[in-house]
């Protein structure tokens, strides 16, 4: 076959290809560009949800009160304390539990399936459950008394603020621990076996192969789920919404997403709720560009 015909047979394959993927564009296009273009429209205008009245052209009015706000800059260090709180330990404690689950000979596939488990339950769901371990007669109360042997002692996780930020956090660390195992694993699992052998071979221990093997050979997946954890962390809000219902105080976790939630729904107030969403989108987009920069995963070849 001719260079021209080849040629002319790629550009027809790449048009029905650009055919077939379109609606999936639009449909992604439609569901996720819209909504942030959407918001940021409307963060420059005064909007009441409920009210006939035609929003009123303010600018950036929305985001210099936000920036002045006490309660908005309360909204950032309670959303970086929980993220923060739970996104280190997420990546390290899954990664240690990733390699040691893969150098398990019997019952692997058990462990991994325990692991799992709780990721396949939503946020309202897994919050639920959390709200009856933490009740003053729960089973939070039970062990940490077992193991601090201080029986019939309540350790206040909701009304002591330290320790409603700690419940949430723990809700959320058992929630997805499960789940970044599992991407570890696969990503250990794509290290050849050849490079432990040799490595052994020549002296190597468990601890030396790790820093020296899998450690580097898993920077492309340890970016992964840095990334996808630190942006669950940031948009948080199920659990913190569900504590506070319950009667949990509001101040110390009261994440931007809730935040939103409140200024939006409860006081209709749909400009500002917008502008604090264009913020947090701006921060989710600054910390990923962030980790890309400073990791900078290259191509693994081994």
């Amino acid at each position: 076959m001719s260079r021209q015909k080849k040629s002319s047979l790629k550009h027809h394959q790449d048009r029905w290809g650009m055919l077939f993927v379109l609606p999936a564009l639009l449909f992604f296009s439609l569901f996720n560009f819209y909504p942030i273009f959407n918001a940021l429209f409307t963060s420059l205008f005064r909007k009441k949800v409920l009210s006939l009245k035609p929003p009123t052209f303010i600018g950036l009015e929305n985001y210099t009160y936000l920036l002045t706000s006490a309660d908005f800059w309360n909204s950032i260090r309670a959303t970086a304390v929980f993220t923060l709180g739970t996104f280190v330990p997420l990546l390290i404690v899954s990664l240690l539990l990733a390699v040691f689950i893969s150098q398990v000979k019997r019952g692997r596939k058990f462990l991994q399936l325990a692991y799992y488990s709780p990721a396949v339950l939503s946020s309202v769901v897994a919050a639920a459950i959390w709200l009856l371990i933490f009740d003053p007669r729960g089973l939070a109360n039970q062990w940490v008394n077992a193991i601090l042997m201080t029986p019939g002692v309540d350790h206040n996780w909701f009304s002591n603020s330290y320790m409603v930020q700690f419940a949430t956090m723990l809700v959320y660390f058992w929630k997805y621990v499960g789940y970044f195992i599992i991407i570890f694993i696969a990503g250990i699992a794509s290290i050849p076996v050849t490079l432990y052998e040799a490595a052994r071979i020549d002296g190597s221990g468990n601890w030396q192969s790790f820093w020296k093997i899998t450690l580097p050979l898993l920077r492309p997946t340890v970016v992964l789920v840095s990334i996808m954890s630190m942006l669950q962390c940031l948009k948080t809000f199920s659990t913190q919404y569900l504590f506070t219902q319950s009667g949990a105080p509001q101040g110390p976790i009261n994440v931007i997403t809730m935040n939103i939630y409140n200024t939006g729904i409860r006081d209709h107030r749909i400009g500002r709720a917008s502008a604090m969403s264009i913020i947090l989108f701006v921060i989710m987009l600054f910390f990923t560009w962030l980790q890309f920069k400073t990791t900078k995963s290259d191509e693994v070849t081994y």
